[in-house]
């Protein structure tokens, strides 16, 4: 049908006027103050149901347990897994699931300071098997270690001397560095087509310190390879070595964070999480806080009154 001058400048006019105001909305979401801030999803560790206090508990009934306090997500510590078959990984990712909770980390133990290349050599081997087994169980970031001299064979005598120990006869720190940071590099390609993120922990060892934990980690400089944050393992100026980690480009991958209700296990730290909070916050993390309950209270009693600590915090 033939369209007339006024009929075809009016149709001009309306979609010049549609285009003008989607323009004006687009231009008023430009201007529109970003979304708030959410809080930080609360995990829990399995460990805080166990401590290492008699036989190892299996990380099943944990998973239940968290979903009855009200946690977002479970971290498993490796060494309470009882059973790593594939059929097991996935009735494990099966009961998570149906409790509505993610497997968020993987807690893990290797060493790699030792001058024994073939003790070095089987932890590479065992810490490639880990990653395997966090891809298996969908877990997106595993938690590793330095590893320590073990020149004190009690942890509890090594906890009373605060985590240092003396290294190996003809031995200094400065020797494990380059091994600790040759290990993690050989099993970072794993982790990256595992699609892991290794998060190395200031664990005792080369990683007491924020500074040894650093020189390591910023050294690889690897997307692959992040840092497990744990609030209870700095004894002397926790603030400033959060304050470190939280600040460095290498990443936190995961902050773990001890309670100690009814006195410590090994010591009790008096943690201000709402600074802990603050300082993540002010470093842009926005990742996941895992409870490690370390405490002597009963973990029934506990777990959850520290889950309401930790919203509140990180709310």
């Amino acid at each position: 049908m033939p369209v007339d001058r006024r009929s075809f400048l009016g149709g001009i006019t309306a979609t010049a006027a549609a285009a003008l105001a989607g323009s004006s909305r687009a231009r008023a979401r430009d201007d529109a103050p970003p979304p708030a801030r959410k809080a930080n999803p609360i995990a829990v560790s399995t460990y805080s149901f166990w401590q290492f206090r008699g036989a190892p508990i299996d990380v099943e009934p944990c998973i239940d347990k968290a979903a009855a306090c009200g946690f977002d997500g479970v971290e498993l510590l490796h060494i309470m897994m009882q059973n790593e078959s594939n059929a097991a990984c996935q009735r494990i990712k099966r009961r998570a699931h149906a409790a509505g909770l993610p497997l968020i980390g993987l807690s893990t133990h290797q060493g790699f300071v030792t001058p024994d290349v073939e003790q070095r050599k089987t932890h590479i081997q065992k810490t490639m098997y880990q990653i395997e087994l966090a891809y298996r169980l969908g877990i997106p970031t595993m938690r590793i270690n330095t590893g320590r001299w073990g020149t004190i064979k009690s942890f509890d005598d090594f906890m009373a001397k605060k985590g240092i120990e003396p290294p190996l006869p003809g031995h200094t720190d400065e020797d494990a560095f380059p091994w600790v940071v040759d290990a993690i590099e050989k099993v970072l390609p794993r982790a990256e087509e595992c699609g892991v993120v290794l998060g190395l922990e200031n664990h005792w060892g080369l990683g007491r310190t924020a500074a040894g934990l650093l020189r390591i980690v910023e050294s690889i400089n690897s997307p692959w390879l992040q840092m497990t944050l744990d609030t209870g393992n700095f004894l002397e100026h926790s603030y400033e070595q959060i304050e470190a980690m939280a600040a460095s480009k290498a990443g936190v991958a995961l902050v773990q964070a001890k309670t100690y209700d009814g006195g410590g296990r090994w010591y009790k730290l008096d943690i201000d999480y709402d600074r802990v909070a603050s300082i993540l916050k002010h470093h842009g993390y926005r990742g996941w806080i895992s409870l490690e309950f370390e405490g002597n209270d009963p973990a029934d009693v506990a777990v959850p009154k520290d889950l309401a600590l930790l919203r509140k915090a990180f709310g």
